[in-house]
């Protein structure tokens, strides 16, 4: 099965698969690709030979050429377009009294499809909408309904780390995150320390925890009774990284345990 380079397509933060290309590619390259029934434009984020997600068996599109002067100059051109465009779908939204936020609007590189996100409480009918703006864009318009963390990696950002979001950097998809991965860190169950920007668990969490389940193996749970050689204690904290264990004996003294 063939390897891909992942490219992140314009600036919605979404990333695909495309196939290796005879170019000289480095990431942060921008490249003009085929995209959707026509050109579009990206990013590269990995130059490397990663695995295909063995569930897509469909054949990786073409990266054509590394974006030229000319290319990036229409790209600017297209971002300028797609904020009057956001402007007039803003007042489209309002006249027919739709339960809807605009977000982002992006044109793709060839100009022959224009895409609106937004956000909403319930399902909203649009048609209407999307009709009105064909009739004055003269493009296929498609309405994109995202989420709060869509919308976290639309804009970026810095999360409480220091670093660029996960989501805005690296993360191809987006995976379920759970309390439960939280506990695994060792992280106080407070909603601000376990959340990102986007107001949910943060995404670090999920990529995180089948490292953190590994270097927990053989450790001690907080508050599991345990006996050593100088008597019987309870576990009051754990270190999974110096695989170390501060435990309380029964005399009430506290001592640090280490395992191998």
């Amino acid at each position: 099965m063939e390897n891909p380079i992942f490219v992140r397509l314009r600036d919605s933060g979404q990333i695909f698969s495309y196939s290796i290309s005879p170019l000289a590619l480095k990431e942060g390259d921008v490249v003009i690709i085929e995209h959707d029934r026509g050109l579009d434009y990206g990013q590269i984020v990995f130059n490397k030979r990663c695995p295909l997600d063995k569930a897509s068996q469909e054949p990786l599109k073409k990266i054509m050429r590394l974006a030229s002067s000319d290319d990036l100059k229409q790209i600017e051109e297209n971002r300028i377009k797609a904020k009057e465009a956001s402007s007039t779908c803003s007042k489209k939204i309002e006249e027919h009294k739709l339960q809807m936020k605009l977000v982002h609007a992006e044109y793709s590189f060839d100009r022959s499809k224009i895409i609106f996100y937004f956000t909403a409480k319930e399902r909203v009918d649009f048609r209407s909408l999307v009709k009105d703006l064909a009739k004055i864009f003269k493009a296929r318009i498609e309405l994109r309904q995202i989420g709060v963390r869509d919308e976290a990696r639309l804009f970026k950002g810095f999360g409480p780390c220091g670093r660029e979001l996960c989501c805005a950097s690296f993360l191809k998809d987006f995976e379920p995150v759970t309390i439960k991965m939280a506990k695994e860190e060792g992280l106080p169950l407070n909603p601000t320390k376990m959340s990102g920007l986007c107001g949910r668990l943060m995404c670090c969490l999920s990529f995180e925890y089948g490292s953190y389940k590994i270097l927990s193996k053989g450790l001690p749970h907080v508050g599991e009774r345990v006996h050593i050689p100088q008597g019987k204690g309870k576990i009051l904290s754990v270190n999974i990284f110096k695989r170390t264990a501060v435990m309380e004996l029964e005399d009430g003294t506290q001592t640090e345990v280490s395992y191998k």
